[in-house]
């Protein structure tokens, strides 16, 4: 069984961007609920399908399988649910740790989250001096949620992460 323990955060500010190149990802949902999703994603010619069930503590279940690319762009364009999730992920190591943080395009332009994934919920990491708010625990910044609500509608009390 695998398990996925991530954090997210927001950025306090763009020095992150000197640590690394991005790659653009393109991910719809087949299926998205409290209960879990159902995500196909494609980057650099390589395509996915992830299932993951519900978040608890930061915690949940995940597979994820390779798929044809050629499957996985007809899938994104002839069933999933509007709009499909575009965004371009920086991936970087910092004091040993990979975070990963996604610069969203589209209709969730200007939403940029960070995330580092751990091996348990209450594994002790460094905070790099960009990192901001922890949003681990609000669904919105989910990008399962963002098909649904996406940042282009959110308030700005909800774009602060209140």
């Amino acid at each position: 069984m695998g398990y996925e323990i991530e954090k997210k955060f927001l950025l306090r500010d763009d020095s992150w961007q000197e640590l690394g190149q991005g790659h653009r990802f393109r991910q719809g949902y087949l299926s998205s609920s409290e209960e879990g999703t159902v995500r196909i994603r494609t980057s650099r010619n390589v395509g996915w399908i992830t299932v993951k069930g519900p978040t608890v503590n930061g915690v949940r279940r995940e597979y994820e399988y390779e798929i044809p690319v050629t499957d996985a762009l007809q899938m994104l364009k002839e069933l999933c649910i509007p709009p499909i999730i575009e965004k371009t992920r920086y991936i970087f190591t910092v004091d040993n740790f990979v975070w990963e943080v996604d610069s969203f395009l589209g209709e969730n332009e200007g939403l940029v989250v960070a995330e580092i994934e751990l091996d348990s919920p209450d594994q002790p990491f460094p905070r790099p001096a960009w990192l901001g708010k922890e949003v681990t625990d609000r669904p919105r910044y989910y990008n399962a949620s963002l098909v649904h609500y996406p940042f282009s509608e959110w308030t700005a009390e909800e774009k602060d992460g209140e």
